[in-house]
């Protein structure tokens, strides 16, 4: 079971939420690679890039604001949401890939920040002649005090310089607004950008990181006093002024520089802001505040999944899972996320690390969106949130979240999901818990889908006529455990065009004790009916006896959404002692306009389940097409997969050439798989019809008989004369079927 993970230290309020989200989108591609995409695809291409990428991050907003009033957010932010929503295999597996991706970030905004001493660089190389012939030669050093400082003093380091971060990040952005360019081109064109360009989704893929600010404001969730207030406030601020702020940045680059000066100068704000000096300063400060608030929220997202202990040694997940007495800070996860920074800070190559982090964050927001879009149709009573977004906006979150991933990269994304569908492979194996979120989430799904198919077929008018048959059947057995034939025919009838449902009869008065027994009775079919390519809908029914069990079935609604329309029961050759119940209950059936199945079983079964004979008399007018069609329908079951049909005709010799060929008509145009050679007809007048259909069809796997109602008043008709046949399906149609 998962444990709960509280901080009873938090006091965290909105503003840190709402500074960690923003110091993040303003962040360091804003300042290395905005201008850029400007220049790249030109001012309308970059107002897309914006508004593409806040049609994912805007919906996630949404869904993360009302999941957030739903439930008390704990620490791990979106791991946390997701894990609780599609449960611990699942929210393990995106969860490992979001820490991956929140650490790397943490070596993105290091590097960014290493880029940031470029004038310093060019500085001392034109005073001193010393030559700097890295950026790594700042972005280490820096990642080592960064990680003392996290070591040292956690989370509230990083939020008082957060503060100061975020105040010089205000400065630059004022500065670089009130600037007048000296470079400004001779003729503003909005369509404009370098001729050599790159792809659109490639420079999306680049500027997207920029968006990912929503992850880090939720990530503080175990430091907040108040989640449900302080989440959706914070965000939602966040993504707005973030969106507004850059459109108007996009604006200020196109008016302000050429598209080939905005692509050669990657820290050309410095030259439009009113003081050139304070843009290194906005990105050192933006870059910094990012890898802070990113070095925050990674080791409690990777302490989160240690807590509900997903690793497969519980010494590793103890060992994440613990923090600081004091204030439950994550030393453990923090040396992790550390270790994992300084491998991707010793690359240093920015355009890389950008796309691993847009992948793993897209596959993020896709889950959270998923979740929102699946809780508004499952319409659990438990889910109540107090800010309600729209089901279509969460679909449309999920939908480009998908389609943006292979659109940037196809072979990353890719790779992406393999990794964590291993991953999830690997929790799988070792973890057989807490699957109930994702199960709980889809069956409710697929409860409310079920009800609004249900209510529309029930609408549909029921007087049209139909122009094809299928069944709607129902089974009703007290002899389950005993014998499996009828519910093979119900399983077989169901597959691929027909409804079932199987109802096991217990007899006896509803009370606490009959309900025990059918709840274990239920669970047993259940269980037989696993691996066996089963369709048929199971159930049980209690009642005095068996004739008040079929009146309640008759009047049962279908799963199809409409009423039954056949029925069928089953008896033993060797003891047909229930076949007497059945006949004595045809009228309440046939009364009710159900065509009428009654299985004959015998010791050889359905044998190899390859030969089906119908057999056809010249009073079988009614039952002849019903007979077909159900042995069509039988046949589409895999079981049948090398099964054929052999019709017999029983005609008298005068009438024989006429019948055949009204036979083979039908079947033609009726486009039914039997081949003319199967159809045989049979010369009879006075001999015995059973020593007929024995002497053709001893060695059929299943053998279709119509009935005439009259025929019910000797039950002798449905035992006698068939020791030597498999098993026998008696039809009786209430109805003539048409074949078109």
């Amino acid at each position: 079971m998962a444990k709960s993970l509280v901080n009873t230290n938090a006091t965290f309020g909105t503003m840190p939420v709402f500074l960690t989200a923003l110091s993040t989108i303003l962040g360091a591609i804003l300042f290395l690679r905005f201008g850029w995409a400007v220049g790249q695809v030109g001012f309308y291409g970059v107002i897309g890039i914006i508004i593409l990428g806040h049609v994912v991050t805007i919906p996630t907003a949404f869904a993360v604001a009302e999941i957030a009033t739903n439930q008390r957010v704990q620490g791990g932010g979106a791991y946390y949401i997701i894990s609780r929503s599609f449960g611990l295999n699942v929210g393990g597996a995106i969860g490992i890939a979001l820490f991956l991706s929140q650490a790397i970030s943490v070596a993105f905004y290091v590097i960014a920040f290493g880029e940031a001493f470029e004038p310093v660089i060019e500085w001392v190389k034109g005073t001193y002649g010393f030559v700097i012939p890295d950026r790594r030669w700042v972005s280490v050093p820096t990642m080592v005090i960064l990680s003392m400082l996290i070591l040292t003093k956690g989370a509230n380091i990083g939020m008082k310089a957060l503060y100061v971060v975020v105040a010089l990040l205000a400065a630059s952005l004022a500065l670089f607004f009130m600037g007048e360019s000296s470079i400004k081109p001779a003729e503003i064109n909005f369509h404009a950008h370098v001729p050599e360009h790159y792809n659109f989704f490639f420079v999306f893929t680049i500027i997207f990181p920029a968006f990912t600010g929503l992850a880090a404001g939720l990530g503080l969730s175990g430091d907040l006093k108040d989640p449900k207030k302080s989440i959706p406030r914070g965000t939602l601020w966040a993504t707005t002024v973030g969106m507004i702020i850059y459109i108007a940045i996009a604006y200020k680059f196109t008016v302000s520089a050429s598209p080939e000066d905005l692509v050669n100068d990657q820290l050309i704000m410095g030259k439009i802001a009113l003081w050139g000096p304070i843009i290194p300063i906005g990105l050192a400060a933006a870059s910094l505040s990012s890898a802070l608030g990113s070095i925050m929220v990674a080791p409690r997202t990777l302490q989160a999944i240690g807590f509900d202990e997903i690793f497969p040694q519980k010494s590793i997940n103890n060992w994440f899972a613990k923090g600081k007495k004091k204030d439950n800070e994550p030393v453990n996860g923090s040396v992790i996320t550390i270790i994992v920074a300084f491998v991707f800070v010793f690359m240093g190559d920015i355009n890389f690390v950008a796309q691993i982090i847009s992948m793993f964050f897209m596959v993020t927001y896709a889950a959270i969106c998923l979740i929102s879009f699946l809780e508004h149709f499952a319409a659990d009573p438990a889910y109540r949130p107090t800010f309600k977004s729209n089901w279509w906006v969460s679909l449309i979150g999920t939908l480009f979240s998908f389609w943006l991933m292979f659109k940037m990269n196809a072979p990353y994304a890719a790779i992406s999901l393999t990794i964590m569908a291993l991953i999830y492979y690997m929790i799988n194996q070792t973890k057989q818990q807490e699957r109930h979120g994702l199960n709980k989430l889809l069956r409710g799904v697929m409860f409310q889908l079920n009800r609004q198919l249900q209510i529309v077929l029930q609408r549909a008018d029921r007087d049209e006529k139909e122009s094809s048959w299928r069944p709607f059947g129902v089974c009703i057995s007290h002899d389950t455990f005993k014998r499996r034939s009828a519910f093979d025919i119900m399983r077989w009838i169901s597959f691929k065009y027909g409804f079932g449902t199987y109802i096991h009869f217990i007899k006896g008065y509803l009370n606490q004790e009959t309900t025990a027994q059918s709840k274990e009775v239920l669970d047993r079919l259940i269980h037989l009916s696993h691996g066996s390519r089963n369709r048929v809908y199971l159930d049980t029914i209690i009642s005095p006896s068996y004739t008040s069990a079929i009146a309640q079935v008759v009047q049962l609604s279908g799963i199809s959404g409409k009423g039954n329309n056949l029925i069928l029961f089953e008896y033993s050759r060797t003891d047909p002692g229930n076949l007497k119940e059945i006949v004595s209950n045809y009228d309440i059936v046939d009364s009710a306009g159900f065509d009428i199945c009654i299985l004959n079983t015998s010791y050889k079964s359905f044998g190899y389940k390859k030969e089906i004979h119908i057999w056809i008399r010249p009073d079988d007018y009614r039952n002849a097409n019903l007979m077909i069609l159900l042995g069509y329908i039988i046949l589409g079951h895999p079981d049948w997969k090398k099964g054929y049909i052999k019709i017999f005709a029983l005609y008298p010799p005068e009438s024989m050439d006429e019948r055949e060929k009204q036979l083979l008509n039908l079947i033609k145009t009726g486009r039914l798989p039997i081949s003319p050679t199967n159809v045989t007809m049979v010369p009879f007048e006075n001999e015995n019809r059973k020593e007929v259909i024995c002497k053709y069809s001893e060695d059929a796997d299943l053998t279709l008989i119509g009935f005439r109602y009259e025929m019910l008043t000797d039950t002798k008709e449905f035992t006698d004369g068939y020791s030597d046949l498999g098993n026998i399906l008696f039809v009786n149609a209430n109805k003539v079927k048409a074949i078109n």
